[in-house]
């Protein structure tokens, strides 16, 4: 077996616009990204640039119009069955409650009904939500949805993690509170974590490895830099180590003109 949880060789997306199909757009050309198992690795790129594409490609949602993506080794056709997603907008269903988002996977994977209850009840006081798995979504905080969104993803043991921005709305203070809270769960299974964000800060403090990727269209990987603080961290005590400092001055520098490009072709787009 493989010791790479989540390759994929050789990327590229290329999308037809609907108003003109002749007219082709490439998002992501020619990228090779792999995730060792265990492995906690964060892509940081301008807005617009395809790290959601990306993710969709490893998730088996999107097929690349090239390239190949491998799970442990093998040649990924479909839904990647060994990977859990966890969207920018949690998928809680409104109308169950907290319990029953947690249930749900395991109720469509067979698991019967009284076993799925007990681990989604585990799940949401892993999370520290004991008591609360009988509010419906719009009874719950921001903080609190993303942590059934959280449990929803982790209780069906997945042994690659994918997360698009999954904290990108939340305040500072419990935006850091899920960061602590993902990372705790991370170390004590160290499943394979892919994790999109814009959040240059949040990819140092909670990664083993951050990958640069540029401006669209046609992005690709322009730096890579590996995460050398010491774990266990805390994502707000990280932040005043002179390394963690470093870390962000040298990769802010291969990001930033790709930012600035980025901003430059979303004024262009609005003009």
């Amino acid at each position: 077996m493989s010791d790479h949880a989540l390759e994929l060789l050789s990327i590229s997306c290329t999308f037809h616009s609907k108003d003109d199909p002749g007219q082709r757009y490439t998002a992501v050309a020619d990228t090779t990204l792999r995730i060792k198992a265990g492995e906690f690795v964060s892509v940081v790129g301008p807005t617009g640039c395809g790290k959601s594409t990306l993710l969709n490609v490893g998730a088996g949602l999107l097929e690349p119009s090239s390239g190949t993506v491998k799970v442990f080794g093998q040649t990924l056709a479909g839904i990647n069955t060994r990977a859990g997603y966890m969207f920018q907008t949690e998928a809680l269903m409104p109308w169950r409650s907290a319990l029953d988002n947690v249930m749900v996977g395991l109720q469509y994977r067979g698991v019967p009904d009284v076993e799925a209850r007990q681990q989604a009840e585990a799940w949401l006081s892993r999370v520290g939500l004991s008591g609360f798995g009988d509010r419906y979504p719009h009874q719950l905080s921001g903080g609190m949805r993303k942590r059934v969104a959280l449990a929803q993803t982790l209780v069906l043991d997945p042994d690659i993690i994918l997360m698009d921005e999954p904290f990108s709305a939340l305040d500072i203070q419990t935006r850091q509170l899920m960061e602590n809270e993902v990372l705790d769960l991370w170390s004590a299974k160290k499943k394979a974590v892919l994790f999109i964000t814009h959040d240059l800060d949040e990819a140092i403090a909670m990664s083993d490895r951050v990958v640069v990727l540029s401006a669209g269209p046609a992005t690709h990987p322009i730096g890579e830099f590996a995460i050398d603080l010491a774990r266990p961290r805390d994502v707000a005590e990280v932040r005043t180590q002179p390394r963690f400092v470093e870390l962000h001055t040298q990769i802010w520098e291969v990001l930033r003109d790709e930012v600035l490009k980025g901003y430059a072709q979303q004024l262009r787009k609005a003009a």
